[in-house]
């Protein structure tokens, strides 16, 4: 059965294209046309412009494009959207803000102390990894699902957490809980770690788990956090094996798999930079070293 049924907005999200774009124009009056009058600002660089709207695009694509749709159809497509919307945009995003435009925000009375606490390496790492967990345990995962209020408040504040867990990794900012060499492996080895039971209980499970995918009465409700409740009355569907041909295990698997195969992706792509950096940072370092007794011998070299 073609998606079109369910209608222009649960297709593309109008509403939430209009919350980019407002975003994107935030963003670029901030960074181009209000930075002259704050002290201390930079100019925005052409790859910090290139890596918002990619994120900007990105986020759309994952949470107001079909994508969405399909993602309460399939569990394949919810395990990927997860995947792009907590492993791959919160990097993108945090790289993409001027370092001047982070320090005022991290240094608002109400944002200090809680960002500073949240983003040590231990805690982020344990309470994301935790939350995304504890999220794809069948029974709060449906209960998520049949709220639209619960959803979108758990939605937000995974998406807040996965700005913590990666903060540590990616930011630069001087005395912000930077880690540095062996400290940078481990982190992201233990991310590694500990999102892998969550996609070994999804892969392994005997049986499809998750009620909002197998049972009609529920995959009907859950359906209404993106399709409006006037074009689900019209329709007369019962569940979505009408749109899909795989069964919901082998749905649920591929789902587990593709989300560790993308996380194992993006980390192996950190851990190759991370371990490029540290190569080059001891090759100058050596330069150094080998650079000292000359420059104690020829005190005044001459050109």
């Amino acid at each position: 059965m073609p998606l079109s049924i369910f209608g222009f907005r649960a297709l593309w999200s109008p509403y939430f294209i209009v919350f980019i774009l407002l975003l994107t124009v935030g963003y670029f009056f901030i960074a181009v046309k209000l930075r002259h009058k704050i002290k201390d600002s930079e100019p925005l660089k052409t790859s910090q412009a290139i890596l918002f709207l990619l994120a900007m695009a990105l986020l759309y694509t994952t949470k107001g494009s079909p994508v969405d749709l399909l993602a309460h159809i399939m569990f394949t497509f919810h395990m990927v959207q997860m995947a792009f919307l907590y492993l791959i945009i919160p990097p993108i995003l945090i790289l993409s803000i001027p370092n001047w435009i982070w320090v005022r925000i991290i240094d608002l009375p109400f944002i200090k102390g809680i960002f500073k606490f949240f983003t040590k390496p231990l805690i982020a790492l344990v309470l994301f990894n935790g939350l995304f967990s504890v999220y794809h345990i069948p029974l709060v995962m449906d209960a998520v699902k049949m709220n639209i209020f619960i959803h979108a408040v758990y939605t937000i504040i995974l998406f807040i957490f996965a700005i913590f867990l990666w903060w540590p990794l990616i930011n630069k900012l001087p005395g912000h809980h930077q880690l540095h060499g062996l400290k940078k492996l481990g982190y992201i080895i233990g991310d590694g770690v500990l999102l892998t039971p969550a996609c070994g209980l999804i892969i392994f499970a005997p049986v499809a788990m998750y009620a909002t995918y197998t049972d009609g009465e529920m995959w009907m409700k859950a359906m209404a956090l993106c399709v409006p409740g006037s074009t689900l009355s019209g329709l007369s569907i019962s569940g979505p094996e009408l749109f899909t041909n795989m069964p919901a295990r082998e749905d649920q698997q591929l789902g587990g798999v593709l989300m560790k195969i993308i996380q194992e992706i993006v980390l192996g792509t950190i851990l190759i930079k991370v371990l490029f950096e540290w190569f080059k940072k001891e090759q100058e370092d050596a330069e150094k070293i080998d650079e000292a007794p000359l420059l104690q011998n020829n005190p005044h070299p001459v050109d």
